[in-house]
């Protein structure tokens, strides 16, 4: 596999930490990766130190990076997915997406458009080298 793998997750409140690394887990197995492959998994800032997200992150051997609105809002136009209650709360079209792309870096592309669960969404991004902080 080529290129870094950064998963964005957007969740909604009562989600548990098994079903965001279960659906994390999905979507590895979408684009034929390994958790191994996996080097951030990335959210709005302000929900990046949920229980559940860092517990979700754990399981494969990471910890939540914090993604700023303004970096999501930078990765808007290259969005797949548009879900009008999260440009409403979020101002972008997906989360999700959102905190994939700009956790890979300038230079990545989405690898898998957002896909949900009940209460998580996530998406996968491929970055070119290191993962950036935002």
């Amino acid at each position: 596999m080529t290129g870094l793998l950064a998963a964005g997750i957007g969740f909604r409140r009562g989600a548990g930490a098994d079903e965001i690394a279960a659906l994390i887990t999905q979507a590895l197995g979408r684009v034929g990766a390994v958790p191994g492959d996996l080097i951030a998994i990335a959210t709005v800032a302000d929900r990046a130190t949920e229980p559940a997200l860092a517990d979700a992150a754990a399981r494969f051997g990471l910890a939540p990076h914090p993604v700023t609105s303004e970096a999501l809002a930078a990765r808007d136009a290259e969005l797949v997915t548009r879900s009008a209650r999260i440009e409403h709360l979020r101002g972008v079209g997906s989360l999700a997406e959102a905190a994939a792309l700009a956790a890979a870096g300038p230079g990545s592309r989405l690898a898998l458009p957002r896909i949900a669960s009940g209460g998580a969404t996530c998406a996968l991004a491929r970055g070119q080298s290191t993962m950036q902080a935002a």
